[in-house]
């Protein structure tokens, strides 16, 4: 049948082949998967270029803190308009604009020199996560039986995983290359080749972008899109092309018997108000549940995961393949969860996954907390090392940290610190060895403040800890207002540099951070087996079809600025008060997941689109419906 012939054509053209049915099946998803890959590589391909970037770059750790947000800030951006373009331009185009989108973003940010050209680079290939994490979920819900949405749109989870874990293995190979230059010796060519390191790793993930893009041009547009604009026949066409014969004929009716629900007896549209039970209500449960998805802390933990491992113990190396092996359990964790959404449902799953990230996240934080409790504050020796500049740049070694450590406690300053010196080790405070010390810096001037990353005294290649005014005074008073509304910025550019805290620890051992890595596999089996496939089914299954794209897009804005915000403040946050209340923090958010899921959110499995709209106007509405699609089906 051709996209423009008669509306009977459909009916009286031969049934669809079987075997084709399953081969454009089988295409649909891959391409559409193709976008949770590229989805996936925005989030985890920062996880293992993050460290050589830091390292080369020159940036602050506030400047470090915004390039890994600003994937996220552009995910806000785009989501904001990606349901309008949608409806506008339609699913198929929107699929293609975005792989374009992240496509362009690789070469900005390889080549990029200096903060403004990488964040700039960033921010497009998060504009274009953004448009993926709307559009293809999306574009899968309205094409896939209801039979098989759920696994359906669980591949786009899947994919997306797959992407992270390909990221991982990429940051892998670097890391053992880097540390083959580093055994060399000579910190010019370590330094050169770290800084070829991170943008190598941006490189190899451009093919990706090009393949989804190619692939854009050979899928069909969504059968309820081209519904929605009045062209059934081409509709009709689509449907056929993903199921047989009598499925396609009963959803369109779907389709008809829910858009004549909005149409009065004389022909005219009724201003269908979106006050209602059935918009509000759903809605509402997408915002819900697509906030708390982020709020569990999952973007962070995937793009500072090394960052942690570090911290809880291991060496880089080791912690560069705990990063990767965290990856590979959220990937096949997701595939067990895709194997079980179609069977135990939604709500069972994501009931599961919470209450395995609740028991996760504070096993996590007890960790840390065991070790955090012994840190000294030098806060008064790190004071006394700034300049008449007003500014401060040293390296922290063990020999710093000795340092340190011994004028704080011959000053009676020793802050956290209640556990005595081990005998035989190069201990210069309470249970510290300095040999394997942390040290995070809080510091202000007049009303701003701003944090280092934590660095370690035993890492011979960190680069050294810079404070300037810069890396704390915003650069102009707009930038101001956004971060502190209330700070007097004129007075800020001229006042003294002021040390608020600068916290030294000790580096656990490496078997703390095994067990803080256990920890955290633990918790991404269970949001990979909830959480991770149902947040995409929930958002695209929950929206009626009036509002879905921008209920969609609204949801997802939400979603990313709760991100976007825990990716931002995560490396001060954690400078300010220890990972072990974050991940409490994080707990404590997972909570109000969990009571959303078990007591507010409808069991969707088996159901069309147009059931689960009828679903939030009660049992009666929903069972009209059924009952009058079969009615015009059958005739």
């Amino acid at each position: 049948m051709s996209a423009t012939g008669p509306p009977h054509a459909a009916t009286s053209m031969a049934p669809p082949d079987p075997a084709a049915i399953r081969r454009y099946n089988a295409f649909l998803l891959l391409v559409a998967g193709l976008g949770g890959l590229l989805y996936g590589i925005d989030v985890g391909i920062i996880g293992g270029a993050y460290p050589y970037l830091a390292a080369t770059s020159g940036l602050t750790a506030s400047e470090l803190s915004v390039i890994v947000a600003a994937v996220l800030l552009g995910s806000v951006l785009s989501t904001l308009v990606a349901g309008l373009l949608a409806d506008w331009i339609g699913r198929k185009p929107l699929m293609i604009l975005s792989g374009c989108a992240f496509a362009l973003s690789i070469p900005v940010i390889a080549l990029s020199h200096g903060f403004a050209v990488l964040f700039c680079g960033r921010l497009l290939q998060g504009m274009s996560g953004g448009f993926i994490g709307v559009v293809a979920p999306l574009y899968l819900a309205e094409c896939l039986s209801a039979a098989h949405r759920g696994r359906g749109t669980a591949i786009f989870q899947w994919l997306l995983t797959l992407g992270i874990v390909a990221a991982a293995l990429v940051g892998m190979f670097f890391s053992y290359r880097v540390a083959a230059v580093e055994r060399l010796g000579d910190a010019a060519a370590l330094l050169h080749f770290e800084d070829r390191a991170w943008r190598s790793i941006f490189w190899v993930s451009l093919p990706p972008g090009l393949l989804f893009v190619l692939g854009g041009f050979f899928v069909t547009e969504s059968p309820r899109w081209l519904f929605r604009r009045g062209r059934k026949e081409r509709a009709h066409a689509a449907l056929l092309r993903s199921r047989n014969a009598e499925q396609a004929a009963l959803e369109l009716a779907e389709m008809a018997t829910t858009a004549h629900a909005a149409t009065a007896s004389h022909g005219e549209k009724i201003r269908d108000s979106l006050l209602r039970r059935k918009y509000v209500i759903p809605f509402l449960l997408a915002c819900v549940i697509l906030a708390c998805n982020q709020a569990t802390g999952i973007n962070s933990i995937i793009q500072y995961n090394t960052g942690i491992l570090l911290e809880s113990g291991m060496s880089d190396l080791v912690a560069h393949w705990g990063y990767v092996i965290f990856t590979v359990v959220n990937f096949l964790a997701t595939m067990i969860g895709m194997a079980l959404v179609d069977r135990k449902g939604r709500k069972f799953l994501l009931v599961m996954g919470t209450c395995g990230v609740i028991v996760a996240m504070a096993s996590v934080g007890w960790l840390f907390r065991t070790t955090e409790r012994s840190g000294v504050d030098c806060r008064d020796s790190v004071q006394a090392l700034v300049g008449p500049g007003q500014e401060l740049t040293f390296s922290f070694d063990a020999a710093e940290a000795r340092k340190l450590l011994g004028s704080s406690i011959a000053a009676g300053d020793t802050g956290r610190a209640n556990h005595p010196s081990e005998p035989g080790s190069l201990a210069a405070g309470p249970g510290i060895d300095s040999r394997r010390a942390s040290l995070a810096i809080i510091y202000s001037y007049g009303d701003f403040t701003a944090a280092t990353s934590i660095v370690r005294s035993d890492d011979a290649a960190a680069a050294p800890i810079a404070i300037t005014r810069s890396s704390c005074v915003p650069a102009n008073r707009v930038e101001a207002i956004f971060k502190n509304p209330f700070a007097n910025f004129k007075a800020a550019e001229t006042a003294p540099l002021r040390i608020e805290k600068a916290l030294v620890g000790q580096v656990p051992e490496a078997g703390h951070g095994w067990l803080v890595a256990l920890g955290l596999y633990l918790y991404v089996a269970f949001f990979a087996l909830g959480p991770g496939v149902v947040v995409w089914l929930a958002l695209s299954e929950l929206m009626p079809t009036r509002i879905r794209s921008n209920g969609m897009s609204v949801a997802l804005v939400l979603n990313q600025m709760v991100s976007t915000t825990l990716a931002a403040i995560f490396l001060p946050f954690v400078s300010q008060h220890g990972y072990s209340s974050m991940f409490f923090l994080f707990a404590g958010f997972t909570v109000v997941y969990l009571v959303t899921a078990a007591f507010f959110l409808p069991e969707t499995k088996g159901k069309t689109l147009e059931e689960i709209e009828a679903h939030f106007e009660g049992k009666a509405a929903a069972s009209r419906l059924r009952k009058k699609a079969e009615t015009v089906a059958g005739s």
